[in-house]
């Protein structure tokens, strides 16, 4: 009889977890047709999605095996959230040689570079980390080149002019000079080279406080003229006393009730504006007349608002050329996509990499195109 009960107990026990996990996965499932400029809390749901996938998985195996009749509901839960996994999981199985360019085709690299001195405190560590950093991207020789977080400095000399790096390869640029301290000592932003003549540019600066924009180059390629955007979203601006703080809320340190005010502060306010931000970045990309590519840093994941709403209709070089999650930023957790090469339906996506150099947080793409 003790028996029984305990084992009705059990069972009752595990169809709730199942229950609740359902539930967190469908509204995780929801995520991208929500902005979280007014549904902010959604925005952590995004990020759980990967992570609520694996679990989902683990029910269904562990019901099918114990009651298969119960299995039906993690099944048909999971398939609810065919189009999210399609986007966080790639399956392109032919390793890429992004050593090699094909022919007839033209290369763009994206890289958040973390301000070009790498992740060393040490002065002459980061005066080599930025000129081994700029020889990796040459190496590759891409035709156009697009980098977020990049600084040059106009007045402190060779060891701060970090556009001449590329200027003498790359002469045709444009910089979005977003921070711009004492006319030109220190300025940073994204910045875009092409090897190809560019005709047009220009700029579409954020609202509020944040200092970043979306900027574009129309670029000539023999008879045709694309249009290269890219951007740096909103981040969740984390210090490093934030990350001492995640710390003492993994270890469930006695101040942790403080520390995860302030990280979910930050974090709703990254939501908030990244929401607003995507749909600027939506509507001027889908403006656009000319054949097109989006790339940048998005600060958030394939299964938010921003992801979607940004990519619309457009391919995914990570998706149609890669395998696995796609890991592109290297700190808080071991799934995290946030870099992105989206090229509208005029193009062929030929090849995909991901370079990771450790000169940055983030991990450079690059990625072979070529017009239908």
């Amino acid at each position: 009889m003790a028996i029984s009960i305990i084992r009705s107990t059990i069972k009752s026990a595990l169809l709730i977890i199942t229950v609740v996990v359902c539930v967190l996965y469908l509204l995780s499932v929801i995520t991208p047709y929500l902005n979280p400029q007014h549904w902010w809390l959604m925005g952590f749901l995004g990020l759980t999605f990967p992570y609520l996938f694996f679990v989902m998985i683990f029910i269904f195996f562990f019901w099918l095996m114990a009651k298969p009749r119960l299995a039906i509901l993690p099944f048909f839960t999971l398939i609810f959230g065919a189009k999210q996994i399609s986007v966080t999981f790639a399956a392109h199985f032919n390793a890429e040689d992004v050593t090699k360019k094909p022919n007839n085709s033209f290369r763009i690299i994206s890289w958040n570079v973390a301000n070009m001195y790498g992740l060393s405190n040490n002065k002459e560590i980061k005066q080599h980390n930025r000129t081994e950093l700029a020889q990796s991207i040459l190496d590759l020789q891409p035709d156009v080149i697009c980098l977020q977080e990049f600084n040059h400095s106009y007045t402190r000399g060779e060891n701060a002019d970090n556009i001449g790096l590329f200027s003498k390869q790359y002469p045709n640029y444009f910089y979005s000079k977003d921070f711009n301290k004492e006319n030109g000592f220190y300025t940073s932003g994204s910045i875009l080279f092409s090897k190809y003549p560019i005709i047009d540019s220009g700029k579409f600066d954020y609202p509020g406080t944040y200092t970043g924009s979306l900027i574009y180059a129309d670029i000539k390629i023999n008879n045709d003229t694309i249009r290269i955007f890219t951007t740096h979203l909103q981040s969740f601006g984390f210090n490093n006393a934030d990350y001492a703080e995640i710390n003492k809320l993994k270890q469930r340190d006695e101040k942790s009730i403080g520390a995860s005010k302030n990280i979910i502060n930050k974090m709703k306010i990254a939501f908030t504006t990244r929401g607003q931000q995507a749909d600027i970045v939506f509507s001027q990309t889908n403006a656009c007349k000319y054949a097109s590519v989006i790339c940048g840093d998005f600060n958030d994941v394939p299964s938010s608002y921003t992801y979607f709403h940004i990519r619309n209709i457009r391919q995914d070089a990570f998706l149609t050329k890669g395998l696995g999650v796609g890991k592109t930023y290297n700190s808080l957790a071991p799934m995290l996509r946030i870099d992105y090469i989206l090229p509208d339906t005029s193009f062929n996506i030929q090849q995909f990499g991901m370079v990771d150099e450790n000169l940055s947080d983030h991990t450079m793409l690059v990625s072979d195109l070529k017009l239908k």
